[in-house]
């Protein structure tokens, strides 16, 4: 399966399984396994650089094992080979993600100006705040 233009997963990385699923149906629900349990065994794929592995692991979140996979469920269609899409399709959107590099934040000191105007505002409402004590007669 082509992710990007560098990345490929091979078929032995992707193990999927069939259940049956909850939600509408009818008597297909009982019957047919529809929903899909994708895994992608993420770290110990040799198409993924160590960046992409650590970027992919915070994307994944709770959909990623302490062995290293990523495990998709879906049962969002009564159909398994549109589910099979669905999973197939979100795994490569999270790989894709995991791929940007994020922008480095470069820090800025504030303007004087600004400062100046911050700390004149803080005085004026500490001038308001403290008119609202007790009147000394």
């Amino acid at each position: 399966m082509k992710i990007t233009d560098t990345i490929e997963i091979a078929d032995w990385e992707l193990t999927e399984s069939f259940t049956r699923a909850s939600g509408p149906g009818g008597q297909n629900v009982n019957k047919v396994s529809t929903a899909v349990e994708l895994r992608f065994e993420a770290e110990r794929s040799p198409n993924l650089t160590q960046a992409v592995k650590t970027r992919l692991r915070r994307i994944a979140g709770t959909k990623w094992t302490k062995e290293g996979a990523i495990v998709l469920f879906v049962q969002d269609t009564r159909s398994q080979a549109r589910n099979r899409e669905i999973a197939l399709e979100r795994m490569a959107d999270m790989i894709r993600k995991a791929t940007f590099v994020p922008k480095r934040r470069v820090a800025t000191k504030p303007t004087y100006g600004s400062v100046k105007r911050r700390l004149e505002g803080k005085k004026v409402r500490g001038a308001v705040k403290a008119l609202r004590g007790k009147v000394e007669e």
